[in-house]
């Protein structure tokens, strides 16, 4: 059947009348994730604690009508809380949770340096904070018999030996709890699934750094390793191939993909890189 240009474009929007919420939205992948989600029709509230940030991102989508911004610190469970309430409130309903907001914490080559504070502090963030996003998520969802919950994970979370002790150790809990609770919701119509992604160049990547160390040439430097030790080669992974794959599981094209590790890795996982067979 022929559509007219109009049709095709709400068609094209996969998202069309679908209400999120991004946490760490402000900044990097979660940047990506709420211009793509908003491209796609969907409400977006943008969850994070950097207030200048976010509401810089709500102005350059100069729609205040779709999307909205909210401090959030996403280890205190009220504020979680109030989160979702709020986006409830303001757009009528939650269908998507994209628990994007994670830290690495600072890099430690010998164990009997680290810091216990730093390794709480990374696991408050990526595992109680992912844990809080979809228990208030659910409280929403439930009633609603629907919704997708979709955590941000990492390689990390299917191998070692490519990051701090605490920012491995969370990335397996977070699939863990993926897992766990695709096999409670399922019940309910509600898919939860993470998405673990190769080194992606973005200000997470640098962030033990000090600020003014933060340049463009150390990301420079930073694609350049990651490229090289790579399996895929010729294709930089991008916050938008992130955000791709989030948009995958959040739309209704994969409404029968629930508690799945979607790899964005380009092969990196699959293969003993201390080998080095194919180099």
């Amino acid at each position: 059947m022929a559509t007219s240009s109009g049709d095709a474009s709400l068609y094209s929007q996969r998202l069309l009348g679908k209400v999120a919420l991004v946490t760490g939205g402000a900044t990097g992948i979660g940047e990506s994730i709420v211009r793509l989600f908003n491209k796609h029709g969907a409400k977006v509230c943008i969850v994070d604690i950097q207030d200048n940030r976010g509401q810089e991102l709500c102005s350059s989508l100069s729609n205040e009508v779709s999307v909205c911004y909210f401090h959030c610190d996403v280890t205190v469970e009220d504020d979680v809380s109030r989160a979702v309430d709020f986006t409830v409130d303001k757009f009528g309903s939650l269908d998507i949770i994209v628990n994007n907001a994670g830290i690495s914490g600072p890099p430690c080559p010998d164990i009997r340096n680290v810091e216990l504070s730093a390794f709480e502090k990374v696991f408050d963030v990526n595992v109680k904070g992912v844990f809080l996003g979809m228990k208030h998520a659910a409280r929403v969802m439930i009633p609603l018999k629907k919704g997708s919950i979709i955590s941000l994970c990492s390689v990390a979370s299917a191998i070692g030996g490519i990051g701090p002790h605490a920012y491995t150790g969370s990335k397996h809990a977070v699939l863990g709890l993926t897992k766990n609770v695709a096999a409670e919701l399922g019940s309910h119509n509600i898919r939860v699934n993470c998405v673990s992604p190769y080194a992606v160049a973005t200000p997470l990547a640098v962030a033990h750094l000090p600020e003014e160390e933060r340049t463009e040439d150390v990301l420079d430097g930073f694609r350049a390793f990651v490229g090289r030790v790579a399996n895929l080669q010729g294709v930089e992974l991008t916050a938008n191939d992130v955000a791709n794959a989030v948009l995958f599981l959040a739309s209704d094209e994969s409404r029968y993909v629930s508690g799945t590790n979607l790899m964005v890795d380009g092969g990196f996982t699959s293969v003993t890189h201390s080998l080095q067979v194919f180099r």
